[in-house]
């Protein structure tokens, strides 16, 4: 697989504060491990949508995380709302995750994020197209 990065991505990334850069580095790399272990993807596009840093696949539906400044305690990742993608999650994890409405789960600075879970959501979100007509997107 192959990850396309804009040189914007870290630009963003290194002026993330130093308190919550590792969290947000974290999170991108889990991304693009899950991608690179997901069968059917051959491109990563890492980019910028709404000065976020973005992840696109031609088989899915645009990922993107952040940490804003009127939230500092949090960080999250951003899914289409108009997609199925939180309400599966919501239905297949219950109470594993915080979400905020229909379009992303946050994580707490403080907060162990549970990690194989998370990939399942992101790998659902990186095959979306592929995998919408199934009751709980393949998860």
């Amino acid at each position: 697989m192959k990850v396309k990065t804009s040189p914007d991505v870290d630009t963003v990334f290194t002026n993330y504060p130093e308190f919550v850069r590792d969290k947000m580095q974290a999170l991108r790399e889990l991304v693009i491990e899950t991608a690179k272990a997901t069968a059917g993807i051959s491109i990563l596009e890492e980019t910028l949508k709404w000065g976020e840093p973005s992840f696109v696949t031609k088989e899915g539906s645009t990922l993107r995380i952040d940490w804003k400044e009127r939230a500092p305690n949090q960080y999250e990742m951003y899914f289409q709302c108009t997609s199925r993608l939180v309400d599966t999650f919501r239905l297949v994890f219950d109470h594993t995750f915080q979400y905020e409405g229909k379009r992303a789960i946050v994580f707490q600075l403080n907060q162990q994020i549970p990690v194989d879970e998370l990939k399942d959501c992101i790998r659902a979100s990186l095959l979306y197209h592929r995998v919408k007509h199934l009751e709980t997107l393949g998860i």
